[in-house]
């Protein structure tokens, strides 16, 4: 009996052994070896708000701001610590409606009642001042600082695009991302929003069961501090831009002009536009809506996404490439009966050698040029000259991405053999069947920006660099280096010569030249004037243009729609965008007011 009941002794103490060494191994395995339940605590007694930084600035190439921040509050709301408050003096100081405050109200509980979730977003410091003396009237709610966007000029909304809420797209694309963040849309703010968001910081917080704040966590010894985004130097000239969309007000079409040495944007004008401020703060949506609706179609982007045919500037490309093809000469004579075939043109004098040729704008002369290119006898067939005449436009920037910083930019089109054996049949068209082609018209597409990169390469004698819209980012003053990098065209220097000679004919020449509206005083303008043919109503009126004829500093092109001859609007409006940016000062006041004033919108 005495042995059993030993027995049985140490059989419970063997068990509470046991059992206490189980309980300690699992405290042991929660406590350190796991912090999957340690940190479930704490997130019971902690609350984690976030610290936004703010955006980096962005300045034009001169120093001078263009977009900051401004203070804006999101104001939180933690349901279970609402009370009875006086709901009228709470909608009126923060101007919302009695309606809106229950739906407010009702989605923050739907979230949790304990948790706190965004009540109200984006009040503006002014409405904040107000409503935070009388906050403590209003347990539960508390203020939560962000900032916002402020412009210091209505703008430029199109080259610096803007800042909204990030979705659940968004956040399921990329992790960084989460629900409250924001992000950038469009212009510099999207290309550049790596740089420009900055680093979030984040606080932390005790709390009761109630949800109340009794102080900072760890003497705030946890916290990280958020840090500015990188403030970004832009190519943009704040001034020549604002210039240039008080030139196109009224009218509709683009302005993009390009240092040709660097392949900066000075500046980039698509019109209709709009006051980048109404894309900011809770209006924003409201305002986007009315926008998008507009039929003006403010919010695209004509310079980089509009594909128009080059008209007669495109020229200056089959000149180029009939030079180094050896298939016309300087000294090349063709005479001109009012047109080549079925293709017509303007009176005036007659045969004309390569220079006159450009500057006068004679379509026979080359469509005759065009002609030659492709029936060349150095290739074995049409389809092999055909090729090398695309090779030399992707060359040039045409039908191909040009690697640029902005994001919507596109590539516009230029007809390959295949797409015309698809149309014709194969072996069934000829160099007649496309002459359209060498006049800039027929399917040849361009954008605003490729017409002024072109021009840029051509300012060069031969070559570009990928226009961008950023100088240096940060306070490194870096920059991607493909924006160092020459694009090569294979085109010699003395052909480049021969055209811009040319073209400084067309403004600077006696009777015949075509842009003569656009001479300037002291200034060598050299450009090309064009009339694109639109199937869809009026011409466009398109200009392109460099100064000064040696070392040029801007290349420009302009496109107005619906606007007819070149000379008429797009060159005066190039003109003057020159001799703003390089003299910063209009001498020709009566050409200025009449741009100004002209209203082809009303048409």
């Amino acid at each position: 009996m005495k042995d059993a009941y030993i027995n049985r002794k140490y059989i419970v103490i063997t068990l509470v052994v046991l059992a206490s060494a189980a309980l300690i191994i699992r405290l042991f395995v929660i406590q350190i070896v796991k912090d999957t339940y340690r940190m479930s605590a704490e997130n019971n007694v902690l609350r984690y708000v976030t610290q936004y930084p703010g955006r980096g600035l962005i300045y034009d190439r001169n120093a001078k701001l263009m977009v900051y921040n401004q203070a804006a509050y999101d104001l939180m709301v933690v349901p279970t610590q609402t009370s009875a408050i006086d709901t009228a003096e709470f909608c009126s100081l923060l101007e919302i409606t009695l309606e809106s405050f229950i739906e407010r109200m009702k989605a923050a509980a739907g979230y949790s009642r304990r948790a706190p979730s965004i009540f109200l977003k984006q009040i503006s410091a002014e409405t904040y001042a107000t409503f935070q003396e009388k906050m403590y009237l209003f347990p539960g709610f508390y203020i939560q600082p962000r900032t916002l966007r402020k412009y210091s000029k209505p703008i430029a909304a199109h080259i610096l695009g803007y800042v909204s809420e990030v979705d659940e797209n968004i956040i399921s694309r990329d992790t960084y991302y989460k629900s409250g963040d924001y992000i950038g849309k469009l212009g510099i703010e999207e290309a550049y929003e790596k740089e420009l968001r900055g680093v979030r910081g984040m606080k932390i917080f005790l709390v009761d069961v109630y949800s109340r704040i009794k102080g900072s966590h760890n003497d705030g010894r946890s916290d990280t501090e958020a840090v500015q985004g990188s403030d970004i130097i832009s190519s943009i000239d704040m001034d020549l831009q604002e210039y240039g969309e008080l030139l196109m007000r009224n009218k509709t079409g683009s302005i993009v002009a390009i240092e040709p040495e660097t392949g900066e944007v000075l500046a980039l004008v698509s019109s209709p536009g709009y006051d980048p401020g109404l894309l900011i703060g809770r209006v924003r949506s409201d305002n986007y809506s009315k926008l998008s609706v507009d039929t003006m179609l403010p919010l695209f982007n004509r310079a980089l996404m509009a594909a128009y045919p080059p008209g007669s500037t495109f020229k200056t490309l089959n000149g180029l490439i009939g030079l180094q093809e050896e298939v016309v000469s300087p000294s090349t004579l063709f005479g001109c009966n009012r047109g080549y075939l079925f293709v017509g043109c303007h009176s005036h004098s007659t045969p004309l050698d390569f220079v006159h040729a450009v500057s006068n704008s004679c379509n026979s002369y080359f469509c005759q040029t065009f002609r030659r290119i492709l029936e060349n006898p150095r290739y074995p067939s049409l389809y092999a000259a055909f090729d090398k005449w695309k090779e030399y436009l992707n060359e040039f920037g045409f039908g191909v991405k040009l690697g640029t910083d902005f994001v919507n930019d596109l590539s516009g089109f230029i007809p390959s053999v295949g797409y015309f054996d698809k149309y014709h049949g194969k072996g069934r068209w000829k160099a007649l069947t496309v002459i359209s082609l060498a006049i800039g018209q027929g399917e040849i597409l361009t954008t605003p920006l490729q017409m002024a990169n072109m021009t840029a390469a051509i300012a060069n004698r031969g070559y570009y660099i990928s226009p961008h819209i950023v100088k240096a980012v940060g306070s490194a003053g870096e920059i991607d280096p493909k924006f160092t990098e020459k694009h090569i065209v294979h085109i010699d220097s003395l052909n480049f010569e021969q055209m811009v000679t040319g073209m400084e004919e067309a403004v600077n020449g006696g009777a015949g030249s075509t842009a003569r509206v656009a001479a300037l005083r002291d200034i060598i303008v050299c450009g090309k004037t064009g009339t694109a043919q639109n199937p869809h109503g009026d011409d466009h009126s398109v200009f392109i243009a460099f100064a000064p004829r040696d070392n040029p500093k801007i290349a420009i092109a302009v496109f107005v729609e619906n606007a007819g001859f070149g000379s008429t609007y797009a060159a005066p409006v190039a003109s003057l965008m020159i001799e703003k940016y390089l003299k910063g000062a209009i001498t020709n006041k009566y050409l200025e007011t009449r741009m100004l004033d002209l209203n082809l919108n009303d048409k």
